[in-house]
């Protein structure tokens, strides 16, 4: 083996050399046999290597998880489905929403297992909902650094993880509990198993390994597909070139291999799906998102193929609009209200504050790193390692940027692992190079244009101004710093220029991780950082107007987006709509307990089919009453935190919402968040016998998640997620109640604009109103379904 290879930690080179130390071939006649089925045998880390590691996981612990419960319940619609799934196995396999088992999420089950686990072992609380995604935050910092390392050295494993847990919307998925952070940790796995099975040599002994590391590649993006469907496979395009190309192997052997991956994959996710067709519909929950209670529908319809086009029956702000159900007239071009498609997409408005920092580098690295590798053996690892990421990240930006369907800012948390591995790469490549010509002048050029950018994205926002001024002036620094060394040929003076070019790069994303950790976020549409100056969804021309269906009564701004307000009185950040004038969200500083702001009455958003008399039926409008949480005052001390009417990230504020209600929750639901329950509604819903199915049920997820956090009762959820679901229809919720597994009838309301679906649960509703007597109990219309209206 090398010398020098064996003698440094930084495997693949040597941090002080010019050249690559390339792995070194292996046989039965130079080691031990043991070790002859590996390419490369890779060296121990030093002290200083164990320390570095430690030190950043110490780091990743501290961003995902200190203030970890600001959040509260954060997506109760994910937190609901965790509580049924902790108290029913049968929830558990299938994803109910409920442990009633009316219907399911509507994604696969995987994310609410560990989620439901962990309610189990420790009881329904914030943190026992959100201590599998802190953990899988550290595990896929680990994962990634481990997997980098390998190829590139142990210091570019490090630069990797701190990288990663810097980047803003890593920190906001891996402290929330949307399926996102299993699906992240899921693919990091992925790659790491395929870079393995190509480190042995072609040997009966390593063939073995290498055909067992592509199976549980396979296995991990089977998984992922059970967390969410299609999204997995946009890694498999660079790990197919990558594997074809590097694996030691002849075509027939690399073939074979793919193909154990492959039924791998179908394996360890057709299981679940074979379930849902095998298994009658009587006796396994609706799926939820599906208009034919068909995980496949499902899968190729409104989580898949309809993403892409913008086509999702039953969907509610779509996309983009067409007749019969559409946006209304006006709103939006190209992408509508998820921000305009194009290339520019996730460099713009709050996307690129979300991902793109250090977009450019990333992008170089791709290409300065395969400069660097040149011509190396067709088995290089290296090679192999910038292929896998780079294809995981190209493809899944150019999907991203051109998806007309739903598409939220979050989703980019899918790029983090790959952006973060290609800047350490393409980082590490030029040092390499240092000495070279073209890495002399692209070096200095690549900082300060990313300096720029970064200045750009901190001025988007009203948040520290003084800090983009302090990213150009320390970025150019370090840029000219680079350019002098190169010139001077001056080793110390490029040091230097590293070290300032770091601090330079990093203190945006760095300073927009710090603020996110910093507050609660809670609701279905989450952001990182604070807001910016536009209060456009990703920078598209296209916006919500203040008065379209759904908007609730915050939006008064023009169709193209109103302003976001900066920071707001109470340390509660405004941040609106695209189109509204600035909605309401808040902000819960770090130390400050969320569930003590939820305990305040508010009789704004009152029903406007609550008469008495119950002859008007229910509106399904936009200012319904609805659950979200529970008073203060409740015994266990939990309350839940989903969105506001705004279609916008929630966060937490001291003063609640702005120009809301007091206290800081609206009592009023909407599509992606309701208001604060009612104590009194959910006091009602605790006394509820156990005999009854159900507590309770209310149109939409998101209604029904609140009431079933607070009072843990099973709440049915009309409709789905979007109310539009074909379930319950009419004549089973009338079986149902005359069977008595239904208790009471919550009136609330969706809002949105619905395309296409079903008008199920304005049937319900009307049916209601029509047969039973209302009752207002804290500004919220209840029906008892065990009481019918005397004729």
């Amino acid at each position: 083996m090398n010398a020098s290879l064996a003698s440094n930690s930084s495997y693949g080179f040597s941090p002080h050399s010019r050249t690559f130390n390339p792995p070194q071939s292996t046989s039965a006649d130079v080691v031990a046999d043991e070790h002859a089925s590996r390419a490369y045998i890779m060296p121990r880390r030093t002290r200083g290597d164990w320390i570095a590691l430690g030190v950043m996981l110490l780091a990743a612990c501290a961003i995902f998880f200190i203030n970890l419960t600001a959040s509260g319940y954060a997506n109760e619609f994910y937190s609901a489905a965790a509580q049924a799934g902790s108290v029913s196995w049968k929830a558990f396999l299938w994803g109910s929403l409920d442990s009633g088992n009316a219907i399911t999420v509507d994604k696969p089950p995987a994310a609410l297992w560990l989620m439901a686990l962990s309610v189990r072992i420790f009881g329904l609380n914030s943190f026992a909902v959100l201590l599998p995604e802190a953990l899988m935050g550290v595990a896929t910092t680990y994962l990634l650094y481990a997997t980098v390392r390998r190829c590139w050295g142990n210091w570019a494993g490090i630069v990797t993880g701190f990288i990663f847990m810097l980047t803003p919307v890593a920190a906001l998925m891996f402290r929330f509990n949307n399926p996102d952070a299993l699906l992240v940790l899921l693919m990091t796995g992925a790659t790491h198993a395929l870079l393995r099975s190509l480190e042995y040599a072609n040997h009966p002994s390593g063939n073995r390994k290498r055909t067992w590391w592509m199976v549980l590649a396979g296995a991990l993006i089977g998984f992922g597909f059970l967390t969410k469907q299609l999204q997995v496979l946009l890694v498999l395009p660079g790990f197919a070139l990558a594997f074809l190309l590097a694996s030691p192997t002849g075509m027939v052997r690399r073939i074979l291999d793919s193909l154990a991956a492959i039924a791998s994959m179908i394996v360890a996710a057709g299981w679940w799906v074979l379930l849902t067709v095998i298994v009658p519909a009587s006796d396994r929950p609706y799926i939820g998102g599906s208009q034919r209670n068909s995980f496949l529908e499902l899968t190729f319809g409104y989580n898949g193929f309809g993403r892409l086009t913008g086509s999702e029956e039953g969907s509610v702000i779509p996309g983009h609009g067409h007749k019969g159900g559409g946006m209304p007239a006006g709103v939006g071009r190209g992408g509508g209200m998820w921000g305009q498609t194009g290339l520019n997409r996730l460099f713009s408005g709050e996307f690129g504050t979300q991902i793109s920092w250090l977009a450019p580098l990333a992008f170089a690295g791709i290409v300065i790193s395969l400069l660097v590798i040149g011509r190396a053996v067709r088995t290089d690892v290296r090679r192999a390692s910038v292929i896998a990421f780079g294809g995981w990240l190209t493809v899944t930006w150019l999907v991203f940027s051109f998806m007309a369907g739903i598409f939220h800012q979050y989703y980019t948390v899918a790029l983090a692992p790959a952006l973060a591995a290609l800047v350490a790469i393409g980082a590490f490549s030029l040092w390499i190079a240092r000495d070279k010509l073209w890495a002399r002048i692209v070096t200095p050029i690549l900082i300060a244009f990313t300096a720029f950018w970064d200045f750009s994205l901190v001025g988007s926002s009203q948040w520290l101004p003084w800090l983009k001024w302090a990213i150009l002036i320390i970025g150019l620094m370090g840029a000219l710093g680079f350019a002098l060394a190169g010139l001077l040929r001056i080793r110390r003076l490029a040091l230097v220029a590293l070290i300032v070019s770091v601090i330079g790069l990093m203190a945006g994303p760095a300073a927009w991780t710090l603020y996110t950790v910093s507050q609660g976020h809670m609701g279905s549409i989450v952001l990182a950082g604070p807001s910016l100056s536009s209060g456009r969804m990703g920078g598209g021309p296209g916006g919500m107007p203040g008065g379209a269906p759904g908007g609730g009564q915050f939006g008064n701004g023009q169709p193209g987006g109103g302003q976001a307000g900066g920071m707001a009185p109470g340390n509660m950040q405004q941040q609106g709509m695209p189109g509204s004038d600035g909605g309401p969200t808040g902000s819960y500083p770090m130390g400050q307990d969320p569930m003590n702001q939820q305990g305040q009455s508010n009789k704004q958003g009152q029903m406007s089919g609550g008469s008495s008399n119950g002859q008007q039926a229910p509106s399904m409008g936009s200012q319904g009453p609805g659950p979200m949480g529970q008073d203060s005052t409740e015994s266990h001390g939990e309350s839940s935190s989903s969105g506001a009417p705004s279609m916008h990230s929630q966060r937490r504020g001291k003063s609640g919402f702005h120009g809301g209600s007091e206290g800081g929750r609206m009592k009023g639901g909407s599509l992606l968040g309701g208001g604060r329950s009612s104590s009194k509604v959910v006091a009602k819903l605790g006394k509820s016998s156990d005999s009854y199915r159900w507590a309770a049920a209310t149109t939409g997820s998101q209604q029904a998640a609140g009431y079933q956090v607070a009072s843990e009762k099973p709440v049915m959820a009309i409709g789905g997620f979007n109310g539009s679901d074909p379930y319950p229809s009419l004549e089973q919720f009338k079986q149902y109640v005359k069977d008595k597994q239904i208790h009471y009838y919550i009136a609330g309301e969706m809002g949105g604009h619905q395309m296409g679906g079903s008008d199920t649960a304005t049937q319900i509703a009307q049916w209601v109103a029509k047969h039973y007597t209302a009752a207002t109990v804290d500004g919220v219309t209840v029906y008892d379904l065990t009481q019918q209206q005397a004729s």
